[in-house]
C-alpha cells in the first residue's frame, strides 16, 4: 500500500513538534502538552495539529491560545527540519477524542452495573 506524501509529512511534523515543545517554548501559558496526531491537507498548504494537555477547562485554552501564539515561530523551526518550498501554515486545536473515550467507558460502565442489579431482582 502505498502513502501519501501528505503522510509522511504529517509523521515528521508530529516528532518535530513534539521535540521543539520538549525543549521548551518561552510561553508561560502552554501547560504539560502532548501532541495526539497530525492532518495535513493533500496539497501540503495547512496542518491541524490535535494536542491534549493536563490540567482543567482553563488549562486547555490558554495552551491552545499559548500554542496558537506560538505557531510562527514553531513554523519557522518546522521549515528548518522539511526543507520543502512551502511550510504549511499550523493550526493547532484541542483533542477532545480522550475525554470522548472516557465518557463512553463511564456510560458502559453505568449500564454494566445496572443491568447487574436488575438481573439479580427478576431471579
Amino acid at each position: 500500500m502505498k502513502h501519501k506524501r501528505s503522510d509522511k509529512v504529517a509523521e515528521t511534523i508530529h516528532t518535530t513538534i513534539s521535540t521543539i515543545l520538549s525543549r521548551g517554548v518561552n510561553d508561560p501559558r502552554i501547560g504539560f502538552v502532548t501532541i495526539t496526531g497530525v492532518e495535513v491537507t493533500d496539497d501540503l498548504h495547512l496542518a491541524r495539529i490535535f494536542f491534549t494537555v493536563i490540567g482543567d477547562e482553563a488549562a486547555k485554552k490558554s495552551s491552545e491560545a499559548g500554542l496558537n501564539s506560538a505557531a510562527r515561530f514553531i513554523r519557522h523551526e518546522l521549515g528548518k527540519v522539511l526543507k520543502m518550498r512551502y511550510t504549511p501554515d499550523i493550526l493547532f486545536k484541542y483533542d477532545h477524542s480522550q475525554e470522548y473515550g472516557q465518557r463512553i467507558d463511564d456510560l458502559l460502565r453505568e449500564v454494566g452495573t445496572g443491568n447487574d442489579g436488575n438481573d439479580s431482582e427478576d431471579r
